[in-house]
């Protein structure tokens, strides 16, 4: 074999083929949700299922998520638990604010710039801030990783404050959980 030869077998190593883009885990998963769209558990639909898992796999390909780290239980488990208090605690503050009738509460959309650089904590912690009611990611800046969040019943700077410290809580609970470390980055 030639080296010319040898440059070809590594540059087609690195190119994925048709085959490898199609991952077994979100092939059932689009699978399962295709059926569960359907409302009905028949051989037509589970093979309709999967050829269009299949193509949405093979002709809009996922760029790969680059995931440092590894997923810690215990951290894991901690924020589960300290997420579930957050949506408690804040349904009770949404549905007081939605049953007074006698004050409007103020909002503020503030920013918050996030400690890590990973796009994958970055989209962790909108996800996560967007589901705790009363508040949502109205913008996210990858350039710079900070989200810019619209939050209910915000009545002055120290409230926003309280809000920005849960939204860095979220984050840094996060990075424990899988296992992220924190790239010191320079103020924007």
């Amino acid at each position: 074999m030639s080296t010319r030869d040898h440059g070809a077998v590594a540059t087609s190593a690195k190119t994925p083929s048709r085959r490898t883009r199609v991952n077994p885990f979100l092939l059932v998963v689009l699978t399962a949700l295709w059926v569960a769209l359907w409302g009905e558990l028949n051989v037509f639909n589970v093979v309709a299922g999967l050829l269009v898992a299949v193509g949405v796999q093979v002709l809009l390909p996922l760029p790969p998520l680059r995931i440092d780290g590894r997923v810690h239980p215990v951290a894991l488990a901690t924020f589960i638990v300290g997420f579930v208090w957050q949506t408690l605690v804040a349904s009770v503050v949404v549905a007081r604010h939605v049953l007074s009738l006698r004050t409007t509460p103020r909002n503020a959309v503030m920013e918050v710039d996030l400690r890590s650089e990973s796009d994958f904590i970055l989209t962790l912690v909108a996800i996560v801030t967007s589901l705790i009611p009363g508040s949502v990611v109205v913008e996210a800046r990858r350039s710079t990783h900070s989200l810019f969040i619209h939050a209910l019943g915000v009545d002055d700077d120290e409230a926003v404050e309280r809000e920005r410290e849960r939204v860095l809580r979220t984050e840094e609970q996060l990075i424990r959980a899988f296992g992220q470390t924190i790239t010191p980055r320079e103020p924007s």
